[in-house]
């Protein structure tokens, strides 16, 4: 576990910087969406979580609407942590997690997205 829990300001600081290591070719298609950081999560579990209309079901004849919305929950992100380079490896891990969400993945889809990224990674 990080000790002593971090302030906002410095947990924020980890997600813009989990934010800006996703590949540019994902990150430039994000659009109308609001990144979040709030301390705990609504109900046990939850690192993370997507809130919006999947990009594959939005329609360029839609009218405006309300941004979707990443929230990353702090508190759990820290009490799973070894130390703060653990903490940044499971947020970043938790925002690319709820970006595939936002590109149209399912819960099973994510895993097997993730696996593959995983095994890329370790290459």
């Amino acid at each position: 576990m990080v000790s002593p829990m971090m302030t906002t300001r410095e947990f924020d600081g980890i997600v813009e910087d989990a934010i800006a290591k996703i590949p540019s070719r994902f990150r430039r298609r994000l659009m109308n969406i609001a990144f979040i950081v709030e301390k705990e999560p609504p109900r046990p579990g939850l690192l993370g979580l997507y809130y919006g209309r999947p990009l594959p079901k939005r329609s360029v004849s839609e009218p405006f609407a309300e941004p979707d919305t990443i929230t990353i929950y702090q508190g759990p992100h820290e009490r799973m942590a070894h130390d703060e380079e653990h903490l940044r490896k499971i947020v970043y891990e938790t925002v690319w997690h709820e970006i595939a969400h936002y590109f149209g993945l399912n819960e099973l889809e994510v895993m097997r997205a993730e696996t593959r990224r995983a095994a890329r990674e370790r290459r």
